[in-house]
């Protein structure tokens, strides 16, 4: 029995950290017109913010920016915005607001090219039906947090969908003989062989905060902590031949984006799930000749606890009431 919690845990973080598509019979639509050696950064895309006493306070997703390395593309900037599925509503709240400062906004959905994800059609529909909108909701369940689809607002006239219709997606994987299952038991293998000295403090954690009273807030704490400690992870899906999970969906946004800065565009923004990133960092630098120049962090999970609600004072006893 806990060895399928465990397994259903490490199966929602990787949908989470990865941006694992919803199907396109779970995409609420609504049908428009159509729209050599690896140079590895050194900086994160996602870190858990710790305090002076070494407890972890925040989760949060990085806005790395980039820009031209020759001065070629005068005013171009290039943002990386990391996501995780499930999130505090301030964090989507503050990404809402970002996004309207951009020329464009490139997003991640495997769904029909035209697709545009509208809160009302998800909120007739109701909960997922496929296995991984199950865990997403599942995950947003437990933690107490919301859905991305809830929250974002796709239908901002900037927003571009930049990723594989899922004929497109259902190909690749058939082509590459890959399944969700697969990727995932040889992360989990992976992630194994990293835990230093075996000895399964990571899963040992996720047990004891199930147990906790404060359960929610352990619960955070111990996913937020596993997701810092993922990118190693993902380099099993990275390599020679690529995923289509991370390599062929970063191929098909940046072809996006390709056009995007044909089309004139200056400021950009690529919304993707932050385990995406390492990989398209390296293909900015490499095929766009773009450099890194800095980012910023956005708190997607708070982990610290709630303070009191200080109790409300006392009404004074009305004048000339006798006291019992």
């Amino acid at each position: 029995m806990f060895r399928r919690i465990l397994l259903a845990l490490h199966l929602a973080l990787l949908v989470a950290y990865l941006g694992m598509p919803l199907r396109a019979e779970d995409a609420p639509k609504k049908e428009v017109g159509k729209q050599p050696a690896k140079e590895k950064t050194a900086d994160p895309f996602m870190r858990v913010r710790r305090d002076n006493k070494g407890n972890a306070v925040a989760m949060e997703t990085s806005i790395a920016s980039y820009v031209a390395a020759n001065d070629s593309k005068p005013g171009l900037t290039v943002d990386l915005i990391g996501a995780v599925h499930v999130g505090d509503r301030r964090y989507y709240d503050d990404l809402n607001k970002l996004f309207e400062s951009y020329d464009v906004v490139l997003y991640e959905l495997v769904a029909p090219q035209g697709t545009v994800v509208t809160k009302e059609d998800r909120t007739k529909k109701g909960s997922s039906t496929h296995p991984i909108g199950i865990l997403q909701d599942g995950m947003k369940s437990m933690l107490e947090l919301e859905h991305q689809l809830d929250c974002i607002d796709y239908t901002k006239k900037n927003f571009v969908h930049a990723d594989m219709s899922p004929d497109e997606f259902n190909k690749s994987m058939t082509d590459r003989g890959e399944s969700f299952m697969q990727m995932f038991f040889k992360m989990m293998g992976q992630g194994m062989a990293q835990q230093p000295k075996g000895d399964g403090s990571g899963d040992a954690a996720l047990l004891m905060a199930l147990f906790s009273r404060d359960r929610t807030l352990k619960l955070k704490v111990a996913l937020a902590e596993q997701l810092e400690g993922a990118g190693g992870q993902l380099d099993i899906l990275g390599g020679p031949e690529g995923s289509t999970i991370i390599t062929e969906r970063n191929k098909k946004a940046l072809d996006v984006l390709t056009k995007e800065l044909a089309a004139g565009k200056k400021k950009i923004g690529i919304f993707y799930g932050a385990g995406h990133f390492p990989d398209m960092h390296e293909r900015l630098v490499k095929d766009f000749g773009l450099k890194r120049t800095g980012e910023k962090w956005l708190v997607a999970w708070s982990l610290e606890k709630p303070a009191a609600k200080k109790p409300e004072p006392k009404k004074e006893e009305a004048k000339g009431e006798e006291k019992k």
